[in-house]
């Protein structure tokens, strides 16, 4: 199932209320009780009070030397304190006569936590271990959770939207709602450095990386100047903007009936009763299209069965549930339009008033609209039936005909509606990460990649940007460590092109980019689940980087990396970096998972053999090799690593398109 964000209102934040006069100052919502402020820095503290006040900041481990400001005149201030090594507990005195006191802070490390759904995915989300990690949490009070709200905005937001009240202190009732694979990370961090740590879940499953970038970075490339320059004139209304979709909707489905073959002079012909569709393919629903005729596809396809109407039946009222369509659609009964929905998680239930049904044959049609990856009618069987009431119903799982009209290459870009999408370019920025531009961290960790796995050649520029934007807007070069995407799918048998590998070769190339690190997931993944539970395990291999490379700890961070190669007649030779304790294999065996090639650029199942710190590839089937491929495929079958454990990252020596003439996609 693709990843793409489940359509969800938007809560949007106003700039922030001014105090009235005589009220006490208040803080921003991200300074509360229990926070952990980072150790031996420079923080930013700020808030709003009623204008013109002055405002004192006082800490309870520097108190001869306070921080005063004034409002403005819309009642903002911000100071900026030292804080001194780990320790605590503290307080922060905020006054502007009339003291508010934040209570139980600590100093210690401080870690934006952030990305898409892996890094959203919950402790209580029956990750390994879970009931046990959840019970024993009451034994990390210097662990401390911020969870900041999923909310977007189209313009930069001065305060953040926090669950829970704020800062809350590791316990059996506050763990099980907040990021596995962050907390995994902290308590790792907490354990070998014996100091306070500080989580901020910043994060929001199916959520692409120009979302979380902010729109002056953006513009470093092209595909995006049209969404940033259009970012200027989307209203701040959510209603307003919900106006404008609707409108735009109308207009561009009008456009797309005089292209669509499905149509004619309006009208859906392709829907119509007497339309012959004898030639169209057969196809099982529920269930997504099938492979590989629709490999790749991005457009339009009509769906549609025959059902017989009971005479009973004839003038009631009935509903026509199609489970959930990835992702648009619009359904006819009778060549009759009687709905038509958005987001491949939301169930279609749409109801078929009786003045339309009459006994005998009746024609069914869906023309669903695929934006990429999986598509179709999908769901339990049970929810796929033209229903009269509890006891009544006709199933309408089964065979269904299918005929593509239209690819989305040829079709207008359909509107964005900028009221429900989370997805548009720099609305989680504003939201979620610009309100906290200030707050002291030590480093972010990153767990995201999949929303943008069909343009990793783009993701290759877009991720290094995005890192530098937010160093950029905090000011210093702080650690960003990321997660490769885990393997996914049908386990590999033969070689194969694949999105996951493109973009996992994206995510490498980012490590180019100074103070950056990354945790391989390859051996960790489920097939059937984009989300896999092994999160303990994620946030220990994002710790390890992190204890190495920031804080100068002697532990091996890295798995094997793919560092060059030489060919040496009928063999390839693979140099890699990160071998300590020498190659070994997961389980003993030779190492599996390489794939070799000729001139030809066809790939072989290839032999390999570790020698030192190198492995040597070769196969009878390619005498002159050129290229090799180790891990290539969405759920590739690998066992390399490092004497640690560690798993080896796939990688390519090649540059070459995709096999099927397709270069990677940009936007």
């Amino acid at each position: 199932m693709k990843l793409r964000h489940t359509l969800v209102s938007l809560l949007i934040l106003s700039a922030g209320s001014v105090a009235p006069l005589g009220a006490q100052p208040r803080p921003a919502a991200i300074f509360t009780d229990n926070m952990v402020l980072q150790q031996r820095s420079t923080s930013a503290i700020w808030g709003e009070a009623a204008p013109g006040r002055k405002i004192t900041v006082t800490p309870s481990w520097d108190p001869r030397h306070p921080q005063e400001t004034r409002t403005d005149e819309s009642g903002r201030w911000r100071v900026e304190i030292a804080t001194p090594k780990a320790g605590g507990p503290y307080s922060l005195t905020i006054s502007d006569g009339m003291p508010v006191v934040l209570k139980n802070i600590l100093i210690g490390e401080v870690w934006l936590c952030s990305g898409q759904s892996n890094m959203e995915m919950r402790v209580a989300d029956r990750v390994l271990g879970y009931e046990e990690e959840i019970a024993q949490a009451g034994s990390n009070p210097e662990i401390r959770l911020l969870h900041i709200d999923n909310t977007a905005s189209p313009t930069p937001l001065r305060e953040a939207s926090v669950r829970h009240g704020g800062w809350q202190v590791c316990s059996p009732e506050t763990l099980g709602d907040f990021s596995a694979t962050a907390y995994f990370f902290g308590k790792e961090l907490h354990r070998c450095l014996k100091v306070p740590v500080g989580l901020i879940e910043s994060c929001w499953g199916g959520t692409v990386a120009e979302a979380w970038t902010s729109p002056e970075a953006l513009l470093e490339i092209p595909a995006f100047a049209r969404k940033v320059e259009h970012l200027k004139r989307i209203p701040a209304s959510r209603e307003e903007r919900q106006r404008l979709f609707e409108k735009e909707l109308v207009r561009w489905n009008d456009s797309l009936t005089r292209i669509d073959p499905g149509y004619a002079q309006g009208e859906p012909r392709w829907a119509m009763p007497e339309y012959d569709a004898s030639t169209w393919q057969q196809v099982s629903v529920p269930g997504f299209l099938p492979e590989p005729q629709m490999q790749d596809f991005r457009g339009f396809v009509w769906l549609r069965r025959d059902v017989e109407i009971p005479e009973s039946w004839a003038g009631e009222t009935l509903t026509l549930s199609l489970a959930a369509i990835d992702d648009n659609d619009c359904t006819y009964f009778n060549g009759v339009e009687v709905g038509h929905g958005e987001g491949w998680l939301t169930p279609r239930r749409y109801t078929i008033p009786g003045a339309l049904v009459k006994g005998g044959k009746a024609t069914i049609a869906v023309r669903v609209m695929d934006t990429g990856g999986n598509g179709g009618i999908y769901g339990e069987r049970r929810d796929v039936a033209l229903v009269k009431s509890e006891t009544e119903r006709l199933d309408l799982g089964g065979a269904w005909s299918a005929k593509v009209s239209l690819r989305l290459s040829e079709a207008p870009e359909m509107p964005v509606n900028t009221a429900t999408d989370v997805n548009y370019p720099s609305f989680l920025y504003n939201a979620m990460i610009h309100p906290l531009i200030g707050y002291g961290i030590r480093g972010a960790i990153w767990y995201q990649g999949e929303a943008n796995v069909d343009r990793a050649e783009q993701y290759a520029d877009l991720l290094p940007i995005m890192i530098r934007d937010w160093r950029r807007h905090w000011g210093y070069d702080f650690p960003f460590y990321l997660v490769q995407l885990a393997n996914f799918m049908a386990v590999q048998q033969e070689a194969e092109e694949s999105e996951w590998a493109e973009l996992r070769e994206a995510q490498q190339k980012t490590l180019c980019v100074e103070n950056t690190g990354m945790a391989v997931a390859i051996d960790i993944g489920e097939a059937a689940d984009i989300h896999p539970k092994n999160k303990p395990e994620v946030g220990r291999r994002l710790a390890l980087q992190a204890l190495a490379s920031t804080y100068g700890k002697k532990v091996v961070s890295s798995g094997p990396l793919y560092e060059g190669y030489t060919i040496e007649d009928d063999r390839i030779r693979i140099r890699f970096s990160h071998t300590e304790q020498g190659l070994t294999t997961s389980d003993a065996e030779d190492p599996t998972g390489f794939y070799i090639a000729g001139a030809d650029r066809q790939f072989h199942k290839a032999q390999a053999l570790i020698d030192g710190n190198t492995v040597v590839v070769f196969s009878p089937e390619v005498p002159c090799p050129v290229a090799v491929r180790y891990g290539w495929a969405n759920n590739p079958v690998v066992n390399l690593q490092n004497g640690a454990g560690l798993p080896a990252g796939p990688f390519r020596t090649d540059c070459w398109p995709r096999s099927n003439g397709q270069a990677p996609r940009g936007e």
